[in-house]
């Protein structure tokens, strides 16, 4: 790869990064009407074609999946990942804790929304969401939290883009054991340094 197409290619993410920045300048609350739909739109635009990620942010692990940071804001407003899922390989049920648009660039995922009942057991919220390429989803605290995601590949990997509403290799969030009981906090961090 020349170095002329590498700009180009990461020119695609600073876009979506810039328009993501004025958009939060602009509207100042993530939480206001259509805020979301917004950044659901930008997304839409970033993920339309597959040939800007760098082919470092798309690599597999054996074992568990991948969450690749690709820019961190310095107000610490938002985060983009790239999330690279080897054949079959799955999270937990988990929250998120901060708002957050996904968008589908590579492969296809399974993504199964829960709530957590009063006995503390998750329970299905909603239809399975599949996730092809070009597709995009929510998750928030006001939107469904809670949910389990699988690469829905048996024999390729799948990469997804995410957007969440701050850092969320730095946010407590938490695990939520299949059969109940307390749900367990972590940090998840992240697979390698940060792109830019």
């Amino acid at each position: 790869m020349t170095i002329a197409s590498s700009i180009s290619k990461i020119e695609k993410l600073n876009r979506f990064i810039s328009a993501l920045d004025r958009l939060l300048s602009e509207r100042g609350n993530p939480g206001s009407p259509g805020f979301l739909d917004r950044v659901g739109r930008l997304m839409s635009e970033l993920i339309r074609e597959d040939d800007w990620l760098p082919d470092s942010y798309t690599v597999p692990h054996p074992q568990y999946y991948q969450q690749y940071c690709l820019h961190r804001d310095p107000q610490n407003r938002f985060s983009v990942v790239s999330f690279v899922w080897g054949p079959g390989q799955a999270t937990p049920i988990h929250d998120h804790t901060i708002w957050g648009v996904i968008g589908m660039l590579r492969g296809q995922e399974h993504s199964q929304r829960y709530r957590i009942g009063a006995d503390g057991v998750p329970v299905l919220d909603g239809p399975l969401e599949v996730l092809s390429p070009g597709d995009t989803s929510i998750v928030s605290p006001h939107h469904g939290d809670i949910h389990k995601v699988l690469n829905a590949c048996h024999d390729q990997v799948s990469i997804s883009i995410h957007v969440y509403g701050g850092d969320i290799g730095a946010t407590k969030r938490h695990v939520f054991p299949p059969e109940g009981g307390p749900a367990k906090e972590f940090i998840s961090g992240y697979s390698t340094p940060v792109l830019q």
